[in-house]
């Protein structure tokens, strides 16, 4: 891997933030990356409709960063070798020092994704997955690393063999789910496929899968000798989580969870950045985290129902901030 790209996260141990389509829009990196996060990835942009339509409105948004998480990595996703390579240098050329690495998903379960020869079904196609990662390797200025699962299903954990692929592919760092396409997010991540896959490659590894806490991160670093932990569904309503990880790992520090109050105040802040970012639906994308922001706190069934029925940003920050009143007032958080 490049040497400027190390040096930016992989230092000392790595917790990166996820890509989730729909979900890791730029303000919600920069809370993360604020929180901690060593890097921070672009929801997955299809190579396609970059291609296709390289102005659109929604081009235009997933590759809108976040000044705080600069740099960052952005990942791309495709099946066509030539049409990955002319974006992968587009992007770099576009986004210059922004970013630092450009990612291949190749993991994505989804069937209108895998139904198309994209994503995870790459790993059923492993020479047509090297050819892509070779296309975007030479065609990049960029370090280039490719994020897949343990393989196609429980009779078939290919992991290892596609990791040395994609290596000798000319990939300089792989990401690995410890699910199987056939789980997509049920069932229990696999460790041990992160582990066998770190024992035979000789590039950098991130561990993906059921890291919900600094334990679990603490916990996969200890138990798979990876390089980086990656954090996704764990970041949800909880960005804290890096932090938390971060003083753990680093320094066996232990912090306080969030309080009620506090969970609000960040989720109004996102609000706000949200809606900034995205325009007219951003509070209806707003209403799930709020959602998460809120689990397990009282009355987060009650204020759950209220924000599923808003439409402008002023009513949601109006009730945001009489909830948080109330949990202050109450003494509940």
């Amino acid at each position: 891997m490049a040497a400027n790209a190390a040096d930016t996260f992989l230092s000392r141990k790595a917790v990166v933030l996820g890509p989730m389509a729909g979900i890791t829009e730029a303000p919600f990196r920069g809370i993360c990356k604020r929180m901690g996060a060593s890097l921070t990835f672009t929801e997955m942009i299809s190579a396609k409709g970059l291609h296709y339509n390289p102005d659109s409105r929604a081009a235009s948004a997933l590759l809108t960063l976040d000044p705080a998480e600069v740099p960052c990595a952005v990942q791309l996703f495709g099946g066509d070798p030539a049409l990955m390579a002319e974006q992968a240098a587009r992007l770099a050329e576009k986004l210059g020092d922004a970013v630092c690495l450009l990612d291949i998903n190749m993991g994505c379960p989804v069937p209108k994704v895998v139904g198309k020869g994209e994503g995870c079904a790459l790993m059923l196609e492993p020479e047509q997955a090297a050819r892509i990662t070779s296309a975007v390797a030479q065609a990049s200025s960029l370090p280039v690393s490719v994020k897949f699962r343990a393989g196609w299903d429980s009779e078939s954990i290919s992991a290892v063999d596609f990791a040395l692929e994609m290596q000798a592919a000319g990939a300089s760092m792989v990401t690995v789910h410890g699910r199987t396409r056939q789980q997509h997010y049920r069932g229990k991540a696999d460790w041990r496929v992160i582990a066998a896959v770190k024992a035979a490659v000789n590039i950098p590894v991130v561990g993906s899968g059921d890291v919900f806490s600094a334990d679990d991160a603490a916990a996969m670093f200890e138990q798979t000798g990876v390089d980086g932990v990656m954090i996704a569904r764990g970041a949800l309503g909880n960005p804290w989580i890096f932090r938390e990880a971060r003083g753990l790992i680093d320094r066996g520090e232990r912090f306080e969870p969030p309080t009620g109050t506090q969970r609000i105040e960040v989720a109004r802040a996102h609000a706000r950045a949200l809606v900034e970012f995205g325009g007219a639906r951003a509070v209806a994308r707003m209403r799930k985290h709020v959602a998460w922001y809120i689990q397990g706190l009282p009355e987060a069934r009650r204020i759950r129902g209220l924000v599923n029925g808003m439409a402008d940003h002023a009513s949601l920050d109006a009730l945001l901030a009489e909830y948080q009143e109330f949990l202050l007032s109450s003494s509940a958080c």
